[in-house]
Parts: C-alpha cells; sequence; structure tokens
C-alpha cells in the first residue's frame, strides 16, 4: 500500500481492508514504517521503533492489522524499553505486559514503536531532555502538547491513524488541541492501571488515545475499557459498545459555556473567537447553549496547592524507587530542573496535608457533579492561547519550586485538570482553526462521571456537522514520503 493511499484511511478503515483481505498487516505496517521515516525526523516524535511481533490477531478483532503507538509511559510491553522520557530510567526494559497492552494485543492491534513523553510525564508540553523537543506538525517552532505530545504529533503526521496516550492534567486533550485532533480523557476507573498499579497520582491520571476520527477513539475505548481484579474505581459499563454511540443522535442538550477559567485566567482572542464560533454551531444543531458560572468547591489557590501536594508526593515515591532500581544519583544529572523541583516538593508533604488534599479532590468531585445535574454537558476552550513556542515553558524553570511548577501548568493549562480531579470524561474536538496561523484550535467539552456515550453521540454530530479530517498540517507523511 502506497503512504498516500495509506493516509487516507482511519484505523476503522485500516482493518476493513484486512478483514476483507484487500491488504495484508504486514503492509500497513511497511506504509507506517515508511510515513515515519518521512516525517520523524522533522517532527522527533517517536523515540524507538522496532519490528512488530504480535501474534495474528483472533478472528473478529475490530482493529486487527491498524498499526500503533504506545507513549513511552505508563504502558509496559514485555522485553521493549519504557523509559519515561528520563534519563533516570534510560534503558529499562519491561519485563512482562500491562494489562493494557494484553488488551492492545486482543484488539489486533500492530504496535511497533514508542512516543515521546516529557519527563515523568511531568509538563504539558514535551521537550525532554532524554530525547529532545517534540515539534507540532502544524508549525515547527511550536509545541506539541504534552504529556502525550509525541502521540499526538504521529498522529497528526499521518504516521498512525490512532496512539496511545495517559492523561493525569489535561495530557490527551491538551495535545489534541495543539495538532488538530480528536482525544477523550476517559472516566476515572474506565481503564485498568495494573497489575502494577492500582492507580496514578491517586486517580487523576487514566489512559486513553489521540485520533484523527471519533469512531476511532470509540471503537478502542470499546477494546481498552473494564476492570481488572484488584481494581479499586468501578465506572459501570455502557449499555451499548461506544462505537455504536457515534452514529446516535445526541438529542437536544443543555449545553453550558465557560469562556474564561477558573483562577482568573483570560482566553486569548483567536481561542474566544472559535469558542463563539463553536457555540453558534451548537445552536444551530437544535443544542440548548447558555454561559454559566461553574463553582470547584475550592479556591484556586487552594486547588492547586492540593494537586501540587498530591503530584509532587506521587513523584517523589516514583523517582524514589526508580534511582533504587537503577542505582542513580537524584540530582541534576539525571533529573530536569521541574522534576527535580518536584521531587524536593514531594519530599516535605505531610501525611496530613496529603490527607487534606484528597479531601479538596472530594470537593471538587462533588461541586462539579452537582453542576452536571443541571447541564448535560460543560463547553470551555481546551487551551486559553494558541500553542506555545518552544522553549517558553522552560524559561525560570530553575527559579520554580515544585508548587511554582506545578502553578505554571495550570495557569497555561486552567480548563483540564478540574476534570482529572473530579474524574469525569472530557473530550478535546478540533472544531476550527485560526485564520491569521492556521494553527488549530480544540474545543473542550465535560459530562457527568460514566457519560462517555453522551460525549461520543455529540462529537459524531459534530464530526458530520464540521468534518476536520480534511485538514492536515505542513508535515504530513501524505506529502513527504516516496511513494
Amino acid at each position: 500500500m502506497r503512504v498516500t493511499e495509506y493516509v487516507s484511511f482511519d484505523a476503522v478503515g485500516l482493518a476493513e481492508l484486512v478483514a476483507k483481505g484487500e491488504v495484508a498487516p504486514a503492509e500497513l505496517e511497511a506504509a507506517a514504517r515508511e510515513a515515519a521515516q518521512a516525517v520523524n525526523p522533522r517532527i522527533n516524535a517517536i523515540v524507538e521503533t522496532w519490528q512488530a511481533d504480535d501474534e495474528p490477531a483472533p478472528g473478529g478483532a475490530p482493529l486487527a492489522g491498524v498499526p500503533f503507538l504506545i507513549k513511552d509511559i505508563g504502558v509496559s510491553m514485555a522485553g521493549r524499553r519504557m523509559e519515561l522520557g528520563s534519563r533516570l530510567a534510560s534503558g529499562h526494559v519491561a519485563g512482562a505486559d500491562s494489562s493494557l497492552m494484553l488488551r492492545f494485543r486482543r484488539a489486533g492491534l500492530v504496535t511497533f514503536g514508542r512516543t515521546a513523553t516529557p519527563e515523568m510525564a511531568y509538563s504539558i508540553t514535551t521537550e525532554p531532555v532524554l530525547y529532545g523537543a517534540t515539534r507540532n506538525p502544524w508549525d515547527l517552532e511550536r509545541s506539541a502538547g504534552g504529556s502525550s505530545g509525541g502521540s499526538g504529533a504521529a498522529v497528526a503526521a499521518g504516521v498512525v491513524p490512532i496512539a496511545h496516550g495517559t492523561d493525569a492534567a489535561g495530557s490527551l486533550r491538551i495535545p489534541a488541541s495543539c495538532n488538530g485532533l480528536f482525544g477523550l480523557k476517559p472516566t476515572r476507573g474506565r481503564v485498568s492501571m495494573g497489575p502494577d498499579f492500582d492507580e496514578l497520582f491517586n486517580g487523576l491520571a487514566v489512559h486513553g488515545s489521540v485520533s484523527r476520527t471519533v469512531r476511532d477513539s470509540a471503537a478502542l475505548l470499546d477494546r481498552m475499557r473494564g476492570p481488572e481484579p484488584g481494581d479499586p474505581y468501578f465506572a459501570q459499563q455502557p449499555s451499548r459498545p461506544y462505537a455504536e454511540e457515534v452514529t446516535r443522535h445526541p438529542g437536544s442538550l443543555r449545553i453550558g459555556v465557560l469562556p474564561h477559567a477558573w483562577g482568573g485566567r483570560r482566553t486569548t482572542a483567536p481561542v474566544a473567537d472559535a469558542l463563539s464560533h463553536t457555540v453558534r454551531l451548537l445552536e444551530s444543531l437544535g443544542h440548548q447553549v447558555e454561559e454559566v458560572k461553574v463553582g470547584l468547591g475550592a479556591g484556586w489557590e487552594e486547588f492547586v496547592l492540593a494537586n501540587a501536594r498530591l503530584t509532587t508526593a506521587n513523584l517523589t515515591a516514583s523517582v524514589d524507587a526508580l534511582a533504587a532500581a537503577f542505582d542513580r544519583p537524584i540530582d541534576a544529572s539525571t533529573l530536569e530542573p521541574s522534576t527535580l523541583a518536584g521531587y524536593h516538593y514531594g519530599q516535605l508533604v505531610t501525611g496530613a496535608q496529603f490527607v487534606t488534599a484528597l479531601a479538596i479532590r472530594n470537593r471538587v468531585a462533588r461541586s462539579l457533579a452537582r453542576y452536571f445535574e443541571a447541564y448535560d454537558v460543560l463547553l470551555t476552550p481546551t487551551l486559553p492561547e494558541l500553542p506555545m513556542p518552544l522553549g517558553s515553558y522552560a524559561e525560570g524553570a530553575e527559579a520554580l519550586d515544585g508548587l511554582g511548577w506545578i502553578d505554571r501548568l495550570n495557569d497555561r493549562s486552567p480548563f483540564t485538570m478540574p476534570f482529572n480531579v473530579a474524574g469525569t470524561p472530557a473530550m478535546s474536538v478540533p472544531l476550527t482553526a485560526d485564520a491569521g496561523t492556521g494553527l488549530p484550535i480544540g474545543m473542550q467539552f465535560a459530562a457527568g462521571f460514566g457519560l462517555e456515550g453522551r460525549l461520543f453521540r455529540l462529537a459524531g454530530q459534530l464530526e458530520q456537522a464540521a468534518p476536520w479530517s480534511g485538514r492536515t498540517p505542513g508535515v504530513w507523511a501524505g506529502n513527504h514520503a516516496g511513494h
């Protein structure tokens, strides 16, 4: 299969070709490799590839033969490196598949590489010291977002139609917005973190994907979802597959709009214009849309402090374990300034402070749950501004402590984190682009706990009304590959 043909299909479309016998999985993998060779030197989204050794997929596997990439954190693949984007874990090889990796195999996906992540996924831009910056295929001088920035850039550039990612503070939705993709953060407990973890960042982190079509994300979540023995959270399973929801009418929804973020961060003009465009589109589709005020259940500074304590305490434990496992020092030779600052901050978090932070998490979850009793969906910009220039996040990072770094990330992405804290699903949809630069702008839609089906129905409707699949970035495998 020629790369120009390969990039014209989404994952479901490629799997249908395999099922019909019109193309072999090996041909698709070869096309994906050629696509990667064509664009990755320019965007640096993929840190390693290998010859896929997946067993033939069982009969009827919905994504059989589809080339796939996993993020360099959160999912273990037996015999393959997982380095967390960090010099501290450099060279680490996973001894066994994680529960999610087994599900990827059973879905028939052909995993042939891993994508870049910032160190320990501890940033919303992907610029690690270990492998260097990932560049946005729409503008090579700008960030691809993070922490699933490598996956976002690879999908946007046409290497694969869908890729794995994680989201603890917006790490799927932010790259989706920056790269013009669809990205949905599932409900807490929807996808297992097992067997090595019961939860990550006290339930703030979840697994998901970024894709170019809504149906791809739905089809993959159908294969990812469901608990494993010992999981601490359980989200009630949907009444029908998510893949079926995409084509169902969402009905007339009550949608509340939050144009400016908690904490006083103002939305910039290009994003505000995109939000206004989205409101008009929703109204034309019969939805009831009105501006609302949404209480977090905590003051913004209190919210940021609680998140800083939760995340840095978790980070400190992870860093200590890695340093012991690899017999490496914890200093500037192994960790970047922001990570090292978070490590030291986490050392000072007391047990009582940690428990108080969990109580604030509960207050936020209860407050947002009350909002979702009055409205079906909350609409916000995914980000308050366009993708940032590379290097801008790290400016002055050496002078920040762990709280200062978390405050910076929340200031740059104030709309995303509350839904991680609450555990509710949220998605970024690439409905428009900036007229001046052509850069994509994502809109975030959130729903109540366990209601991914509602979001998929709305996303499917929006994709039909304002399709985005025809928009491709300047760095696109279909333009740069040899065939």
